[in-house]
């Protein structure tokens, strides 16, 4: 017995944790080897001077319309098949969501930092990761950006193949409640932004190099899970200015009836989001300075 005591001893010692847990692992950053990001302005005036903010916008814009014009094309082709099986499927729908927003977000995530969506642009803004000047900025040029890509689906499809198999928008599948759909975009647009928090992290980023070269994969690897899960109840929004885009250019009854959902949901879900990542996982609000 005391030999196997001892057999259990040398084993902990000769393989300790790698990572420590519990207490430890809140006080392992005194000697991190990262640098925290300061926490961004409220108000940053200067920005409207400078032509990065320009451009952070103008890539935010087109990133949007490109998102809308190739997932809107896809709803369309696949909702123009009279048989699931001769089109793409919701599968392929989901494939185009999340894939877009992959080589989206790689493109673009040196310039703005590839939001592409007010979900994500709030959730990293009450993070302070980004001031209210470019918050606002990010989410006027992304919803933009929407409403053209929507628009040039509908001059390729036709204004009556366009209304005729809605145009892409969001709304509350039959057999499910508002409370459904308002549930399925908070909990969707939670696992999104809190997907772009642990892949953008300062400190994940310094101790795994890799990190920086596949954010965004996780990010869009979660939009396509998302999808595959709330496509049948609300066609998937957690993108308020998809939505909008996709609402404004169909512009009927069933585009805005349940339209408020898929804005309350996700900026609910980024919240929460934000939060989680801000409170729980890193604890910034209970670490010393």
């Amino acid at each position: 017995m005391e030999a196997k005591e001892q057999d259990v001893s040398l084993g902990a010692n000769k393989f300790p944790e790698r990572q420590p847990i519990g207490i430890a692992a809140q006080s392992h950053d005194d000697g991190k080897d990262y640098k925290e990001p300061p926490p961004a302005p409220l108000f940053e005036p200067s920005e409207l001077t400078s032509w990065s903010f320009y451009r952070a916008g103008i890539a935010e814009f087109v990133a949007t319309f490109l998102f809308l014009y190739i997932t809107i094309l896809t709803v369309m082709g696949v909702n123009r098949s009279d048989s699931k099986c001769k089109s793409v499927g919701i599968q392929g729908i989901a494939w185009s969501f999340g894939g877009m927003i992959f080589a989206l977000v790689y493109c673009t995530a040196g310039i703005s930092g590839g939001h592409i969506n007010p979900a994500v642009t709030f959730g990293l803004f009450l993070a302070r990761k980004l001031s209210l000047t470019r918050a606002v900025f990010y989410i006027v040029m992304q919803t933009l950006g929407a409403i053209a890509g929507a628009g040039v689906v509908k001059g390729f499809e036709g204004k009556e193949l366009y209304g005729k198999f809605h145009g892409g928008a969001n709304f509350v599948a039959p057999g499910y409640t508002k409370g459904d759909g308002l549930g399925a975009e908070i909990v969707g647009t939670f696992v999104l932004v809190y997907t772009v928090f642990s892949a953008t992290d300062a400190k994940r980023s310094a101790r795994d190099s890799h990190v920086p070269i596949l954010a965004p994969l996780p990010i869009g690897f979660a939009v396509f899970l998302v999808h595959l899960a709330t496509i049948p109840i609300t066609g998937t929004g957690i993108n308020p200015a998809r939505s909008l885009g996709a609402a404004i250019i169909f512009n009927k009854d069933l585009g805005w009836d349940d339209h408020w959902i898929f804005w309350v949901g996700p900026f609910i879900g980024a919240a929460l989001a934000a939060l989680y990542h801000t409170v729980v996982i890193r604890a910034i609000p209970f670490k010393s300075s």
